[in-house]
């Protein structure tokens, strides 16, 4: 499974047009305010965008939920303006699960009727990982999982107390914390939604973790669905993956039924599984750690008043005594042996004899690596993501165009319009344990049309001026060797995609690098 993060329609203005210039990377929301950088979802059930953006009166990052519309189409604005209302409320609680409301803006108040948004939610941004990329390559460990979804279980048990219905029921509003907690970063509940679709939400984000499938209706593209049994019911964690403990296993269907009888009503009820499960998972831990101690050593002895532990204790000093005292025994042996040999032999030194020396493998003397030699391939000691406007492209992935694998890649976003309309471009900076004279870069990348320039740089994050130009190639899909125009040796190497490839998104499977001499 792959995801993206991806540019979304834009919604249409007061005419039934296309809004222009608006929901797109770079532009401003908000009366002007907001300076869109990255988009991050697409609620579709409230025709809600979730953005990244950057507030131009305080100089910081905040969360857009941005609900699009046209004013004029009275149920979609009603149905705004109770989310709106709803997020108002929600901005009074406060809780490490749920990031902070900082404003909400309607049309007349903090929108413009042009700009094809009926409201917008501003929060805090939330530092991390989205949700989704963290179960990309594999689900979670059910003990794991258990300690990601507790803050914000808690969360929604402390707005329930107050009456609150938070919204947790779509995985792109949910984005993973530093600390490793899950969290609300996109508040702006349904307008519907009530207290059960948060705990169905919980249930639903559970499973999500567990099997890496989402399990409500209106998900993200690109997220599997769960799958339905020939009873039409939802078919269990653990029937898909056997190590997913029964107990959290039947809690996360529970959590999704509207069932009076056998399902989960409260996150109260969810919480006090989540925390059996961490509890087991450290009763484990404890009794792996024991395992994988020191067996005990019986000494025969039946019955003693003794502690075991000082025994033992006792019992290691003197094994640790005998054992430096063998060694010092073996080194004075050694020098008296070499004394004797230096002054009864006849190829001693000064006996008129050569001296040979002997060299253990490995023991670092006589054993000079050999030169590297032109021609020679040579890894780079890391990559990352560089950027000079807007917000990196998948950072998380750039190791996968240097990790010797055609089954992984790094791409670009997908852009609504073609460099350099939004950025000038994006690239890998590749640094390298020395400074290297490099002769060609070996491209495989699918993304036929991609312009790619090798530019030399004095650093990992250098002014864009101080790169310089030693090579230039349009891909083709397959393999691309770009000759470079110097071999002056440099420690940093950036790969600089001019020009995107059909449909504005651009992949690297693999980039290789090829010493000059």
């Amino acid at each position: 499974m792959t995801t993206r993060r991806t540019e979304y329609p834009t919604g249409e203005d007061a005419a039934g047009r296309p809004s222009d210039g608006f929901l797109v990377p770079g532009g401003v929301v908000g009366a002007g305010r907001y300076r869109l950088l990255a988009q991050f979802g697409v609620d579709q059930r409230a025709n809600a965008q979730l953005w990244r953006a950057q507030d131009g009166q305080l100089r910081r990052d905040v969360a857009l939920t941005l609900l699009v519309g046209d004013p004029a189409d009275e149920q979609a604005a009603n149905s705004a303006r109770r989310t709106l209302e709803r997020a108002t409320h929600a901005a009074q609680l406060t809780h490490p699960g749920k990031a902070r409301v900082l404003d909400v803006l309607g049309v007349g108040n903090g929108v413009d009727d042009a700009e094809g948004l009926l409201g917008i939610v501003v929060a805090d941004w939330s530092q991390g990982t989205d949700i989704i990329d963290l179960i990309t390559e594999h689900p979670l460990p059910p003990a794991t999982a258990a300690r990601l979804l507790e803050p914000l279980a808690a969360a929604v048990e402390l707005a329930h107390h107050t009456g609150l219905v938070l919204g947790v029921d779509h995985p792109q509003r949910i984005r993973v914390t530093p600390e490793g907690a899950l969290l609300l970063a996109f508040p702006g509940p349904l307008a519907e939604a009530t207290l059960q679709d948060d705990v169905h939400g919980l249930g639903a984000v559970l499973y999500l973790l567990l099997t890496g499938r989402w399990p409500l209706p209106g998900g993200p593209e690109g997220v599997p669905r769960a799958p339905v049994g020939h009873d039409g019911l939802l078919v269990p964690p653990s029937a898909l993956f056997h190590y997913i403990p029964h107990e959290l296993s039947v809690a996360a269907v529970r959590s999704l039924t509207d069932d009076a009888v056998s399902g989960i009503r409260t996150s109260a009820g969810l919480i006090r599984v989540l925390e059996r499960v961490k509890v087991a998972d450290d009763e484990t831990q404890r009794i792996q750690a024991v395992e994988a101690a020191d067996d005990y050593e019986d000494d025969g002895t039946v019955w003693t008043t003794r502690r075991p532990s000082n025994d033992r204790a006792k019992r290691r000093k003197l094994a640790i005594g005998v054992t430096a005292l063998a060694v010092a025994t073996v080194g004075v042996l050694a020098w008296v042996g070499i004394q004797l040999i230096s002054f009864f032999g006849d190829d001693a030194p000064g006996a008129g004899g050569p001296t040979v020396v002997a060299t253990a493998p490995g023991s670092g003397q006589n054993n000079n690596p050999a030169p590297p030699q032109p021609g020679q391939p040579i890894k780079a000691a890391g990559v990352q993501v560089y950027n000079i406007k807007g917000t990196p492209d998948n950072p998380r992935r750039a190791n996968r165009a240097v990790d010797d694998d055609q089954k992984t890649s790094w791409r670009t976003d997908t852009y609504q319009r073609p460099f350099p309309a939004l950025k000038p471009g994006v690239g890998i900076m590749a640094s390298f344990a020395e400074p290297v004279p490099f002769a060609e870069v070996i491209i495989d990348s699918p993304s036929d049309g991609t312009v790619v320039e090798i530019r030399t740089a004095p650093s990992e994050k250098p002014g864009f001026s101080e790169t310089k130009l030693i090579g230039r190639a349009t891909l083709q899909a397959g393999q691309t060797k770009l000759q470079l125009d110097t071999a002056e040796p440099t420690e940093h190497l950036l790969i600089w995609i001019t020009t995107l490839a059909e449909g504005n998104v651009s992949e690297l499977t693999e980039i290789g690098f090829v010493r000059a001499r």
